[in-house]
């Protein structure tokens, strides 16, 4: 094991994962890759169970081939391979395909059994995230950025850099897709990639950490929103593709508070809701109307049944395809 290696090792550990299916999302780009490969070689320092996930959106002409590299990558490292098509489009927005893989990422999951995904964001992915978050004016909650564990969602990555994984990745002397989209600034996430983080790093070189150390704080305030859910008489469901509360708790808050646990159950669920969201919400909760649904865009959906408020997903469509390896190998 090399220090590298090592050192993710000790990342999972500290996370202490559950026994149980790890899927992991492999786009085929070079930092999922990486993930791949660093989870297959630490294996004795964790008890998932591995199973590759690919998705195809079927916005690039070249997705089909991604695929097939995705699976021949996943057979070699003898892990069975779950994988969709989508047919989303070229035309399709970048929200939407995020939306839309992580709906059937989690469908998958479903599936699949208890566990959890694993995702390949890293901590440069986690700087231009909270700067995103700062030009969309986000509140507190959404400047913490990316949690690094989630009830479903874990990115053990979060403290490693893009340079960092893509020599990790050269090291191996394995090949990654390039995504187009990465090297044309159209969208907001790759204009600060490519033009704003580098400008900004030029006065200011210790930008990663100073915006880390945002992140960080912020994030020990949303830790103490999300604790409240389990100290307040909330009655907290968890069930597959989302979470339930008792609405007449909620209905007995003030605003600010109400808002505040329908935001952080949204975050358990996995929804990230900014205040719009949660007002509306909040308006279905105290209209009492049971059956009462509310769509919160993409898969997402609020209903009201029985004196609970749900949060959850919809089951997605889209082709489902299972790959079992032929054989369990290393690499």
């Amino acid at each position: 094991m090399t220090p590298f290696e090592a050192r993710f090792a000790d990342t999972v550990s500290r996370l202490a994962l559950a026994p149980g299916v790890g899927l992991v999302a492999v786009s085929g780009g070079p930092d999922s890759l990486a993930l791949l490969h660093l989870l297959v070689r630490c294996r004795e320092r964790h008890a998932l169970r591995l199973v590759v996930a690919h998705v195809d959106h079927g916005i690039h002409p070249d997705s089909a081939e991604v695929a097939q590299a995705v699976a021949r990558t996943a057979a070699k490292v003898g892990l069975d391979l779950v994988s969709g098509e989508l047919g989303l489009g070229p035309g399709t927005t970048e929200g939407a395909a995020r939306e839309a893989r992580y709906a059937w990422l989690f469908d998958a999951l479903d599936r699949l059994g208890p566990g959890v995904l694993l995702t390949a964001h890293h901590r440069d992915d986690q700087v231009e995230t909270v700067l995103m978050r700062v030009l969309a004016g986000s509140g507190p909650a959404g400047l913490a950025g990316m949690a690094v564990r989630g009830p479903r969602l874990v990115r053990p990555l979060l403290g490693f850099s893009r340079d960092e994984l893509r020599a990790y990745l050269a090291g191996l002397g394995a090949t990654a897709w390039e995504d187009p989209a990465n090297r044309s600034p159209v969208h907001v996430r790759s204009w600060l990639r490519l033009e704003v983080v580098p400008m900004l790093k030029h006065r200011i070189p210790d930008l990663d950490a100073r915006v880390v150390a945002l992140a960080r704080q912020a994030g020990l305030d949303r830790r103490a929103w999300d604790a409240l859910l389990d100290v307040l008489p909330l009655e907290c469901q968890h069930e597959a593709g989302g979470i339930s509360v008792a609405s007449g708790s909620l209905r007995s808050y003030d605003s600010a508070l109400a808002q505040g646990l329908i935001a952080a159950a949204g975050r358990r669920a996995g929804l990230s809701m900014g205040d719009r969201r949660c007002e509306r919400v909040l308006r279905l909760v105290r209209s009492g109307r049971s059956g009462a649904r509310l769509d919160l865009g993409g898969p997402w959906v609020a209903e009201l049944d029985f004196g609970r408020l749900g949060i959850r997903r919809r089951r997605t469509s889209g082709a489902w395809q299972v790959v079992l390896s032929p054989a369990r190998g290393d690499l």
